[in-house]
């Protein structure tokens, strides 16, 4: 198997994203996360079932969108919106990932509502360059 990167590690935490969140592809998903995947998350049942589980709960409108992606060693940390599950604001993450031979075994997050103009102190928004809505 070919070293891995970081570069190659973001990328692969990219396409996982995109495959398992926008794609809904479980079979195609499932090659990218770890049947032992250990999560963290308050928001998510154990392992790479809980996780597919939640998924498959949320309404099709679900839509992920990456915005900033670091990466060093085996750890990966996506900025990111969640939108379109039913909630009145969209989430703001920082999902922090560890990666062992190209997959996905261990995740932890930060979430938050993402912040309407009016509602940011900082008169910037938390995710892009512009506000929703």
């Amino acid at each position: 198997m070919s070293k891995s990167t970081p570069a190659k590690n973001k990328a692969i935490v990219l396409e996982a994203f995109e495959t398992l969140f926008n794609k809904r592809d479980y079979a195609a998903a499932e090659t990218f996360w770890s049947p032992n995947y250990i999560q963290h998350s308050a928001h998510i049942a154990p392992g790479r079932d809980g996780l597919f589980g939640l998924i498959k709960s949320l309404p099709d409108t679900l839509k992920y969108e990456h915005d900033m992606i670091v990466a060093e060693g085996n750890l990966v940390i996506v900025h990111g919106r969640f939108s379109g599950f039913g909630a009145p604001a969209s989430w703001i993450a920082a999902d922090i990932l560890v990666m062992e031979e190209g997959v996905l075994v261990e995740h932890w997050d930060v979430i938050e509502d993402e912040a309407t103009r009016a509602q940011s102190k900082s008169g910037n928004p938390m995710f892009g360059s512009s506000f929703p809505g």
